[in-house]
């Protein structure tokens, strides 16, 4: 029986610079008080009505205060949602009280974690007691990881109907993407970081394509942080730092899928910067240059790319399987927003609604949302979130 509460969704960390963003999304696609009720949460009424007046939404949008400091609230909070998108990161920092009260209460939980030692500590703490309670817990609902997570999948479905079969060996390659980070990004890497300097055993995961996998490790894997030259696409290939997260994603979602990729899968992520010495100088170049995340002079929280720089941002990735015999397969995922916010804000909030109205057959627990969701999500990001998924030539 699906759960019944008062709202269908509640945005956690509305006031924030993504949740804002999520909200805004939910009031021009969806309304307020329609057929999907949803309402904005977070620490300060106040801070609430305002980006509730600044985004348009209507009068009447409904606001709950919650602190992640005060367990009470929270449980409040998730007694009277369906599902909880939470964008209040690092997820490290705040996000297990949260998670805790969704799993105990049967509420779905969604969010934008690109942190796979919290995520992994989440999944020992709490699966067992999600599938028990029927909570749909999913992680790493924005460009981190859905493209990639979903542009395997769909390449697996095409080669399962060319060859019969999925295929070994998947490259996902960044072709293009433009677009900015806010300071919350900023600030969950370097949480890991710091988490990583106090504890080896996060070191150990961070490491570990197959965290996210508890038991069951799979076979050696590019690690993908130097340049190298792809024979397969004639090209060369920096690192993506990006890559950390979503192969560990993608490895999940086969483990969840009964490796419908096969136990003996091979995947890796890197940028694309073309042929020759052209391509290796960029790739090169790539490899040698600090992460702007990491310094101390990139956006705070609360701060991100402006409208403009979201609304003509864009990414394009390619992906390619390649079977045993060598026979290739091809598929290009791409997006028309910012990456990380434009687009980001309109995965999450519409992989809570098909979470919602079309995976009324997934059980409790920690999922992916590739392998929760599949083609209902690739559907709906299609329809309404300026996702393209299409299979080229090899």
């Amino acid at each position: 029986m699906p759960r019944t509460a008062e709202f269908d969704i509640v945005v956690y960390g509305a006031s924030g610079f993504t949740g804002r963003l999520v909200a805004e999304y939910l009031a021009q696609r969806y309304g307020v008080g329609g057929e999907l009720k949803w309402a904005m949460a977070g620490r300060d009424p106040a801070k609430l009505a305002s980006v509730r007046d600044e985004i348009g939404a209507p009068a009447e949008t409904p606001l709950i205060v919650a602190d992640t400091g005060d367990a009470a609230s929270l449980q409040a909070m998730v007694g009277r949602a369906r599902a909880v998108i939470t964008t209040v990161g690092p997820y490290q920092l705040y996000g297990e009280p949260l998670v805790a009260a969704c799993a105990a209460a049967g509420a779905d939980y969604l969010d934008l974690c690109g942190e796979p030692a919290w995520m992994r500590q989440m999944i020992d703490r709490y699966d067992a007691q999600a599938r028990e309670s029927g909570a749909r817990i999913l992680f790493s609902c924005g460009f981190d990881s859905i493209p990639f997570e979903l542009g395997v999948w769909f390449l697996q479905q095409t080669a399962k109907a060319r060859f019969g079969t999925a295929t070994p060996r998947v490259l996902g390659r960044v072709r293009k993407a433009q677009g900015g980070f806010s300071g919350g990004t900023a600030a969950s890497l370097k949480a890991t970081l710091a988490a990583a300097a106090r504890d080896p055993g996060v070191v150990a995961l961070l490491g570990d394509h197959f965290a996210l996998t508890p038991g069951f490790s799979g076979p050696p894997q590019p690690h993908g942080l130097e340049p190298v030259f792809d024979e397969i696409l004639d090209a060369w290939a920096a690192p993506f730092v990006m890559a950390a997260i979503n192969t560990r994603n993608v490895h999940r979602s086969n483990a969840l899928l009964d490796h419908a990729y096969g136990q003996n899968f091979v995947y890796d992520e890197m940028i694309s910067t073309g042929p020759g010495e052209q391509g290796e100088a960029i790739a090169r170049a790539i490899a040698a240059a600090p992460s702007p995340l990491t310094g101390e002079g990139g956006p705070k929280p609360g701060e991100g790319p402006g409208k403009t720089e979201r609304e003509t941002g864009f990414f394009d990735l390619l992906f390619v399987g390649v079977a045993e015999d060598g026979r290739q397969v091809r598929v290009a995922v791409a997006g028309d927003r910012d990456p990380g916010y434009g687009s980001t804000s309109r995965m999450i909030a519409e992989t809570a609604v098909c979470l919602l109205r079309n995976g009324a057959g997934v059980r409790g627990g920690v999922w992916t949302p590739a392998a929760a969701l599949g083609q209902p999500l690739i559907d709906r990001l299609v329809a309404n979130a300026g996702l393209a998924f299409e299979v080229e030539e090899a």
